[in-house]
């Protein structure tokens, strides 16, 4: 029987000129395992092999250039993508990249895009949470989606810590030595990440780009489970309908640190196989556990292999 050909989509990386500049929280928690974040070679590909993956599409960790004034986002924004360029030219089966984008200059970071995209071959970007406390709906940050539908690639809504008044005012009473236990990838992260996809689906943006690709991680970030509710509640809000089907429509998720059965079926049963992308999460997920999660799945042997491969390969034009 052949090897089942495995593609992983939310797999990190940073460079240390910007992880060294990151202030507060983002600096990290207790699980930041800079070692591996660092390699782009053979660690990695050590990784890679024992679980059985054969491509990681690599991206820079959160926050990303999001958090800096315009002229630093692009400088640094730059280095990283012309650093994962060398990964992915050094290592052309193995990995290939999202970009970094400079979101506090909207127009340079449509501008990167294109360049990563145009001259690196890089599959789309990563947008790591908020861009200095305001959501990519801002009609100021559509140049980014307008070019990433000119280019035919998506835009990874990625995770970063939440803005602080929501630290503060949800978030600080339960911690973990100085870190609030609900701040990040236990809740906080969910919880802005979805609510910057809903703020999309109300801001018009499909519209505008009607072959815009968006693509959340972590299963959906919980709105798979929440689909029902949230169409039906919209309609009977505004009288619009069709909110369920524009996610449907313009959304990717990926099993990245969420490796729940329940869940699975549940965004199969939701959004159709052909729309879940596998991932791992890596470094901060196990690579082994994020493919035996998917092996063992109580899904056909084809939905699986959409899962694993198929999806990504037509998606991202590997």
């Amino acid at each position: 029987m052949a090897k089942q050909r495995v593609v992983a989509l939310e797999e990190h990386f940073w460079i240390p000129a910007m992880r060294d500049r990151f202030q507060g929280y983002h600096r990290g928690g207790a699980h930041q395992p800079s070692q591996k974040l660092e390699d782009l070679g053979a660690l990695r590909l050590k990784d890679m092999d024992a679980a059985g993956i054969d491509v990681q599409v690599l991206s820079h960790n959160q926050p990303g250039a999001q958090v800096f004034d315009p002229e630093t986002a692009v400088t640094l924004a730059r280095a990283a993508n012309d650093r994962l360029d060398e990964a992915c030219r050094a290592h052309p089966t193995r990995f290939a990249g999202f970009a970094a984008l400079p979101t506090p200059d909207p127009r340079a970071a449509a501008d990167e895009l294109e360049r990563t995209v145009t001259r690196f071959g890089f599959k789309g970007a990563m947008v790591n949470g908020l861009t200095n406390g305001a959501f990519l709906d801002e009609k100021r940050f559509w140049p980014i989606f307008e070019r990433a539908e000119a280019l035919d690639v998506p835009i990874y809504l990625h995770p970063a810590i939440p803005h602080p008044a929501v630290i503060d005012t949800y978030f600080k009473d339960y911690k973990h030595g100085n870190y609030p236990i609900l701040m990040g990838a236990v809740w906080g992260f969910t919880v802005e990440t979805a609510t910057a996809a809903l703020r999309l689906l109300l801001s018009g943006v499909f519209d505008a780009y009607p072959r815009l690709k968006i693509i959340l991680g972590h299963m959906g970030e919980t709105i798979p489970f929440s689909l029902w509710r949230l169409e039906w509640t919209v309609n009977h809000l505004t009288g619009r309908s069709g909110f369920a089907q524009c996610f449907r429509d313009h959304f990717w998720i990926t099993t990245s640190g969420n490796f729940s059965q329940p869940a699975l079926l549940c965004s199969m049963m939701e959004l159709g196989a052909e729309r879940i992308l596998f991932s791992v999460d890596y470094p901060f997920n196990s690579n082994e556990a994020g493919v035996e999660f998917v092996n063992r799945a109580p899904i056909s042997a084809g939905d699986r292999e959409r899962i694993f491969h198929v999806n990504a390969t037509s998606l991202l034009k590997l």
